[in-house]
């Protein structure tokens, strides 16, 4: 069974995204544009997982939604597995991808290396959805996330009116997750 659980990049892929958003479903498509991969491969690892009982899928219209499931008895395990090898900054970019962030970063002390029970967040362009996955974050990692969250368009208008706040984030030590500074 390990064998067929972890046989492709593909597949780990996949189940990080699953396994670190456990409340949303997600299409096929939509999977493939996440992660980069091509769908007809991301079609197949979503099958093989649904068949060896890790995810579950529903049909609306004429799409198939994949999640993770919940119920299986590997379902903690690999949640576990997934987390310890992501680490805490994998873990974030994983939910944040799923959120469709365009940029995201960590600052503060832990980006500095300190270890601290409280991570600054800053992302640009990602829907609240990012939000629920959060608060599982807080709970598997015992720490605290400041979420700084601002549109797109937002943020565009701060960095040309050279808003000193934004300065000052963009200034520190940062961690970049999604996008480039």
């Amino acid at each position: 069974m390990l064998k067929k659980l972890f046989s492709s990049s593909i597949r780990a892929d996949v189940l990080a995204l699953l396994l670190t958003s456990p409340k949303e479903k997600f299409y096929v498509r939509e999977v493939a544009r996440l992660l980069r991969k091509n769908p007809s491969g991301v079609k197949r690892e979503l099958d093989n997982l649904q068949n060896l009982g890790v995810l579950t899928s529903e049909r609306v219209a004429n799409l198939k939604y994949f999640r993770a499931n919940k119920k299986s008895p590997l379902y903690p395990d690999l949640k576990k597995l997934i987390t310890k090898s992501l680490g805490l900054p994998g873990v974030i970019k994983a939910v944040l991808r799923a959120s469709g962030a365009k940029t995201a970063f960590i600052y503060g002390p832990f980006a500095e290396g300190e270890r601290t029970d409280i991570v600054d967040l800053f992302v640009v362009g990602a829907s609240d959805v990012f939000r629920k996955g959060l608060s599982d974050i807080e709970s598997d990692f015992n720490v605290k996330v400041n979420a700084y969250s601002i549109q797109e368009s937002d943020f565009n208008i701060r960095k040309k009116r050279d808003d000193q706040e934004l300065k000052d984030i963009l200034k520190q030590k940062r961690i970049i997750l999604i996008g480039r500074f």
